[in-house]
């Protein structure tokens, strides 16, 4: 039920220079939130297993002792297994750093929502570094796969009981607001400021990121968001395979009733019966679909309506992308036949010559530059694209960037995810990589920002 980082926070703070007493201060004493005094940081909500599964992340039940929450909680079934972490559907847990030595320290907050595949205790989202340099850093889990957004007629029916929206499918999205809605309510307690939330995610975690800031159910509770690997305008052909896709209520539902079947039961009772294992899929090859709903409630309309209506909350955003990802390969070598092969499949005859004219291949090496050139390009402009839309319709600053900087020991470039040890300051978090003083240097840079 619970999960913390505060013992190895205190022990890493000596490594990035911070002064230990400051955590210590806070870590060593039982701090006083709205559900009761813990040491070390709590769940956010109760279990999502059983009845709770496919439901809303319910409020956990305030203690009376003092709750020991020095240790990763477990982390939420999905597509992978991992033998690294305790996996377990009571999963609702975040992990808290925070240099503050007062609770009167109002420091600026930052919530980190992770990418696909992953889990807030992975090593790549330490929060020493920001803590380091006077953010208080917040990760969290959330449920994915169908733990997460399985939509079913019987779902929606009891759904719409509690809430009165006849829709189904959110239950990650629900977990991630109800993770922003704790940390506004709590953190104050560890040093934070709760009028100075900043969401940030990568990837999966950018697609969070982009929900919360749409959102009605989060109005008022941040005030900015960091959105990587990222946002793109809404008719960019790529926005519907990314991780922002999402899929119409109709559809959702009947896939939730095939997935069903599927398990050879036919309601949500039985389905609850099965065991975890019986739900996780695996990664690769499966023929469920399981990503945001449509729903209206969660998400208050398509990502095109939200854009120009001005239904998101207006702060200022940050986003971008990696230069070789979303179909860049950093190292491609191919054929000027595959290049071809490909854009007569992607690209009507009339649209290629003009093409043809910026991503000229005569050659091999050329095809492969040329390839990888376009696909960066059009991460730029779906991005840039999306924020000129924003700063049409938000009285709020946008900006946009493209990450170039290749990490050392590996050959894949400035690949997906490249940036994250940077942003967060984390160098030392990822030991197998033979970083320079120019490393340090680049995420000194990127976390002051």
């Amino acid at each position: 039920m619970f999960a913390g980082y505060s013992s190895k926070l205190a022990i890493t703070a000596l490594l990035c220079g911070v002064i230990s007493t400051a955590k210590a201060a806070l870590y060593d004493v039982a701090i006083e939130t709205s559900y009761g005094s813990i040491e070390g940081y709590p769940a956010f909500n109760t279990t999502t297993g059983g009845q709770n599964r496919w439901k809303a992340p319910q409020p956990r039940s305030p203690w009376n002792d003092t709750l020991d929450a020095d240790q990763w909680g477990p982390v939420c079934p999905s597509a992978v297994n991992s033998d690294t972490y305790t996996i377990d559907e009571d999963c609702l847990n975040l992990n808290i750093w925070s240099a503050a030595n007062s609770t009167d320290a109002k420091l600026p907050v930052v919530i980190w929502s992770y990418p696909a595949y992953s889990t807030a205790a992975d090593d790549l989202f330490d929060g020493s570094g920001m803590a380091d340099k006077g953010v208080v850093f917040v990760s969290y889990n959330y449920r994915t796969g169908s733990f997460g957004w399985l939509a079913h007629p019987q779902l929606s029916a009891e759904f719409k009981a509690v809430t009165g929206s006849d829709t189904s499918g959110n239950w990650g999205m629900l977990d991630q607001f109800a993770a922003v809605k704790w940390v506004h309510e709590n953190i104050a307690a560890f040093g934070g400021d709760p009028d100075r939330i900043t969401v940030m995610g990568q990837s999966a975690g950018s697609a969070a990121t982009q929900h919360i800031l749409n959102s009605n159910l989060t109005k008022g509770l941040i005030v900015g968001a960091i959105i990587e690997s990222g946002v793109r305008e809404p008719h960019d052909p790529l926005a519907a395979t990314l991780a922002e896709n999402y899929k119409t209520l109709d559809w959702a539902l009947s896939q939730g009733v095939n997935y069903t079947l599927s398990k050879n039961v036919s309601t949500i009772s039985e389905l609850r019966k099965l065991s975890t294992d019986d739900l996780t899929e695996e990664l690769l090859g499966s023929e469920w679909d399981f990503t945001a709903t449509l729903d209206y409630y969660a998400m208050p309309d398509n990502y095109l309506n939200t854009l120009v209506n001005g239904l998101a909350n207006d702060v200022p955003v940050v986003t971008g992308n990696t230069r070789d990802e979303s179909g860049a390969t950093y190292g491609l070598n191919i054929t000027i036949k595959e290049y071809m092969a490909d854009l007569n499949m992607t690209y009507t005859s009339d649209f290629l010559e003009d093409f043809l004219a910026l991503y000229l291949a005569n050659s091999s090496a050329q095809a492969s530059g040329a390839w990888n050139s376009q696909f960066t390009d059009r991460s730029k402009v779906g991005t840039w694209m999306w924020a000129q839309m924003w700063a049409q319709d938000y009285d709020s600053p946008v900006y946009t960037y493209i990450w170039d900087h290749a990490p050392p020991s590996q050959s894949s470039g400035a690949y997906h995810e490249s940036e994250i040890n940077y942003v967060l300051n984390n160098l030392y978090a990822t030991a197998d990589k033979a970083w320079t003083s120019g490393d340090y240097g680049i995420a000194a840079r990127m976390n002051a920002y």
